[in-house]
């Protein structure tokens, strides 16, 4: 059984105790130990299209990925994640299947970390080729489990995908590592029920040291999607299991990592960027609150600096949340009731309301900014 460590308090303030697991660096991302949760996600243009995948990795990244997966189907697809790589600056996952020698060439093209499926490559010799790369060059590799790529022999025994089967194909494949004193390596063990997923996690989570991927693969479209990860991965986050995370949405590859640091935020597992509190609104409101707060989070999306704002319609609950928060509006008549940093400050009219709050929200944004800076910089100057 692994043990646990408590999290580190200069990435959040949760009470989430997280599982002890092996550091291991995917490009200059730390997964696992006692960094924080890494957000992920995946394109989906074509790889051979070298400026359209460029273009959607870069948005990804805008979004919040720490890491980005490409898919690389063929050695034509491997040459042009060569050009890929070296055209943006996020680390890149190779997502490998069934051709071990894709595998071996995207490591000599500057991959950081190499995703193979054991459902799909299942020969000794050529994952043993795989390893012996991955040593000679630093790569890590995720062994990514798949409820629906289980070998056939799995299937067999086990008569259909289950949480066992998963386990023990991913097993299998640790062993094998294991074998060629290879452990710079991450497992992942998804499946698109909940239950299996939720399962195959916790039992593999007390088998092995080393950092946890996880994900509800296959979720459904991005309501539907959303709802699944955040019910799965949710409970396993809660049980301290995880150090890297993708969201798999049959929607935009950005909204999967916007839908991931909204899930990490709400459980102060992460804290880059705005966490907005906002009732539903009723008909005590002052002001159209689902109008300003859609409109505030599109525009704010590219504020990093980790904030509490809290916009309430009436004056119930209005005033509780924003002296919890660093930035606040309550409803009011006649005027809306700005706090900052908890404390009643000014008061706003309903006109242009967005456009004053954009630009208020911006400049607490920019102050918190700078003493957040000042106080690192006192802390490296007091040794």
């Amino acid at each position: 059984m692994v043990k646990a460590i408590e999290r580190d308090s200069v990435f959040s303030e949760t009470p989430i105790i997280r599982r002890k697991s092996r550091q291991i660096m995917v490009g200059n991302v730390p997964v696992g130990g006692d960094a924080p949760i890494s957000v992920q996600s995946m394109t989906n243009t074509s790889t051979a299209d070298v400026a359209a995948t460029v273009e959607q990795i870069k948005r990804i990244q805008v979004a919040g990925a720490d890491i980005v997966r490409v898919s690389v189907p063929s050695l034509e697809e491997a040459e042009a994640f060569g050009q890929i790589r070296k055209l943006v600056d996020v680390p890149l996952v190779a997502d490998i299947h069934f051709d071990h020698n894709i595998a071996l060439r995207v490591a000599d093209l500057g991959v950081d970390c190499l995703r193979i499926n054991p459902g799909n490559i299942t020969r000794e010799d050529r994952l043993r080729e795989v390893i012996a790369k991955a040593r000679d060059l630093n790569i890590p590799i995720r062994i990514g489990v798949n409820a629906g790529s289980l070998g056939k022999d799995l299937l067999r025994k086990y008569s259909e995908p289950t949480a066992e089967a998963m386990v023990e194909s991913a097993m299998r494949n640790v062993e094998l590592l294991d074998k060629y004193d290879f452990q710079d390596f991450k497992v992942s063990v998804k499946a698109s029920d909940i239950f299996m997923a939720v399962a195959a996690y916790r039992d593999l989570a007390t088998r092995i040291e080393q950092p946890l991927h996880l994900g509800i693969t296959e979720a459904g479209g991005l309501r539907s999607g959303t709802v699944k990860s955040a019910i799965g991965l949710g409970a396993l986050l809660l049980d301290g299991i995880g150090d890297t995370v993708r969201i798999s949405l049959a929607a935009d590859p950005a909204e999967e990592a916007k839908v991931a640091w909204d899930m990490l935020r709400s459980l102060r597992l992460r804290s880059k960027g705005i966490n907005f509190i906002a009732c539903p609104s009723c008909s005590r409101q002052n002001f159209d609150v689902i109008k300003t707060v859609n409109e505030l989070e599109n525009r704010l999306e590219d504020i990093t600096v980790p904030m509490d704002v809290s916009i309430i319609g009436c004056i119930v609950n209005g005033p509780g949340e924003a002296k919890e928060s660093d930035f606040g509006l309550t409803g009011g008549t006649p005027a809306n009731l700005v706090y900052l940093d908890g404390q009643p400050d000014h008061k706003l009219s309903n006109d242009n309301l967005v456009d004053e709050l954009e630009a208020e929200i911006r400049a607490k944004a920019a102050a918190k900014e700078q003493q957040l800076a000042a106080d690192a910089a006192n802390l490296i100057a007091k040794g």
